[in-house]
C-alpha cells in the first residue's frame, strides 16, 4: 500500500526503523478530526497530523484524504512517478514524513517543532523524489527536482499568519539547504550517492535549532 511504501523509502533513506506501521495510525474520516483538533483553521487540508498529549505519553493521527489516496493506489508514483500524480504523491509523502519524523522523534523523548517538522518534510520531499526518479529512470541525478519543488510553489491563501510564516520559513531553509546539496554532491549529473546520504542521515538527526542553522549555512 502507498504510504507504508513511502514510510519504506524512508526508513531506508535516513536509516530509522520506528516498529510503527502508519496504517495503524491512519485516520481517513475527517468527520473524526473535530474531536481530535478543537477548533480548527478555516483550511481543510488534503493530509494534517494531529499529536495530543496523552497519559500514556502522546497520542498521534495521520489524516489523509481518502479520494487522494484512492487516485495513488490507481497511479503508484513508487512505480511511476510523474506530472499527473506529483502533487498528490507529496502531499502524501508530507504527512508519512511528518508521521515518522515525529514518532521517531518521541521514542527517544525528544521535542520537535512544527517549524522543524515542516522543514525535514521538505527536505524529505526533495531527497526521495530525486533517489525515487533515479531509480526509475536508471539514469543520472535528476537535476531538475528542486527547481520543480521549490521554484513552482504557492502558499495556501488561508494560512493564518503565524501558519504562512512557518511554512514559508521552512521552504526558504530546505530550498537552500537541498540546493547546497547539489552543489556539494552533485557533478555533471552525478551524484557522490554515499556522502550524500551521509549528509542526509546526519541533518535528520540534528536537533531544532542546529538543523536550522545548517540548512542555511
Amino acid at each position: 500500500m502507498i504510504l507504508r511504501g513511502l514510510q519504506s523509502l524512508l526508513g531506508r533513506l535516513y536509516d530509522v526503523d520506528l516498529g510503527y506501521d502508519v496504517y495503524d495510525f491512519l485516520v481517513t474520516d475527517r468527520r473524526a478530526l473535530p474531536s481530535l483538533t478543537g477548533v480548527n483553521d478555516r483550511r481543510a487540508p488534503d493530509e494534517e497530523l494531529l499529536l495530543a498529549e496523552s497519559t500514556d505519553g502522546a497520542g498521534v493521527a495521520l489524516y489523509i484524504d481518502p479520494g487522494l489516496l484512492r487516485r495513488l493506489e490507481h497511479a503508484d508514483p513508487l512505480g511511476a512517478l510523474t506530472e499527473s500524480n506529483l502533487a498528490d504523491y507529496c502531499t502524501a509523502l508530507e504527512g508519512v514524513s511528518h508521521f515518522v519524523y515525529s514518532t521517531w522523534r518521541l521514542d527517544r523523548d525528544a521535542p520537535v517543532s512544527l517549524l522543524e517538522l515542516e522543514t525535514q518534510a521538505e527536505v524529505d520531499k526533495y531527497a526521495a523524489t530525486v533517489f525515487l526518479l533515479a531509480d526509475q529512470h536508471g539514469g543520472p541525478f535528476p537535476r531538475q527536482v528542486h527547481a520543480r519543488l521549490f521554484d513552482r510553489v504557492s502558499f495556501d491563501a488561508h494560512l493564518a499568519p503565524e501558519q504562512f510564516q512557518r511554512y514559508r520559513t521552512a521552504h526558504r531553509c530546505a530550498a537552500q539547504y537541498c540546493k547546497r546539496l547539489e552543489r556539494s554532491f552533485v557533478t555533471r549529473g552525478e551524484a557522490r550517492i554515499e556522502a550524500l546520504v551521509r549528509e542526509l542521515r546526519r541533518f535528520y538527526r540534528l536537533r531544532c535549532t542546529a538543523k536550522l542553522r545548517h540548512a542555511l549555512a
